[in-house]
């Protein structure tokens, strides 16, 4: 038989390698039953019912599958915390039910790492030690590991809970509701039959509304210049499109200068017309008085000159 301490070290690095391949082994089936409820959820949205009842049993004994895993990870973590109490040839009462639980289950698992501590405690601590821990007779093996190993059919309860569950993970509408079809006693009741129900009946619009109704965009000819929205951006999510503002017209050095004169500066600029020329003004004003005969006849002769 190998030295307390030898089996002690030996122990304490089987036990890390197992806590390693159990956390393996959980991601691994979590993934597969991934998998498997989205299949679920496909019969389902086909119709396939009694298909999805039977292998949705599959999924519910994996996932009981991956919860003992996880509290034979639990223990292993725990007498790897507590590796100083395995010093001593006789078993601690606070590790007896750890270790008898992990005797007791590591066979029904496929992870050999924690099949070999097994071994390991089964030689530290004897073979009528292993036997009671097989057989359960003192009763120290943990109660949620015993449940956890039992091979019995899912409770139809369970079965109807995992499938609403996954139904309602994928968006599929299950149970499907059934319509009730429309018989003809329930149309005739449906119609109008009294005044009271054609005064409920929507009127039509009338000409003032028409005219106050939008027309449709594709009403009319279209521009010829389309642009295109800008999009999205990580930067700005809802951009809006801009559109160039209308030019501003500046005035120019030779406007802003005649803006600048006065008056009296028109005045003196303007050129001095002769007198023939304010006659001609004169003569031409609107709203004067109307010439006489006289008047006409001396310009009549104004003009053969």
């Amino acid at each position: 038989m190998a030295p307390s301490s030898s089996l002690v070290s030996k122990l304490k690095v089987q036990l890390k390698l197992a806590i390693s391949r159990l956390r393996m082994v959980q991601q691994k089936d979590t993934a597969i039953a991934k998998q498997q409820r989205r299949q679920m959820a496909h019969l389902l949205e086909l119709g396939k019912e009694e298909s999805a009842r039977i292998r949705v049993e599959n999924i519910i004994r994996s996932d009981i599958s991956t919860e003992l895993l996880e509290i034979l990870e639990l223990y292993c973590e725990l007498l790897l915390a507590r590796v100083g109490l395995l010093e001593p040839k006789e078993c601690d009462p606070g590790l007896e039910e750890p270790i008898k639980s992990i005797i007791h289950a590591a066979p029904r698992t496929d992870v050999k790492e924690l099949q070999q501590a097994r071994q390991l405690l089964v030689e530290k601590y004897g073979k009528d030690f292993a036997l009671e821990a097989v057989d359960n007779s003192d009763g120290k093996v943990a109660e949620r590991v015993l449940k956890k190993l039992k091979v019995e059919p899912p409770d139809p309860e369970l079965v109807t809970l995992y499938l609403k569950e996954i139904a309602r993970t994928y968006g599929v509408e299950w149970p499907k509701i059934q319509r009730k079809p429309v018989h003809e006693s329930d149309e005739d009741d449906d119609e109008p039959g009294d005044k009271q129900a054609t005064k409920n009946l929507e009127e039509p619009l009338t000409t003032e509304e028409l005219h106050k109704a939008t027309p449709p965009r594709d009403l009319g000819p279209k521009s010829p210049v389309s642009i295109a929205p800008p999009s999205p951006r990580t930067d700005n999510l809802s951009p809006k499109l801009k559109l160039p503002a209308p030019p501003d017209l500046k005035p120019n050095v030779k406007m802003s200068g005649l803006k600048k004169q006065t008056p009296a500066t028109q005045a003196q600029s303007e050129p001095k017309g002769t007198e023939d020329d304010d006659l001609k003004k004169t003569k031409n004003v609107v709203g004067g008085k109307i010439p006489d005969a006289d008047e006409l006849a001396r310009r009549f002769a104004a003009l053969k000159r």
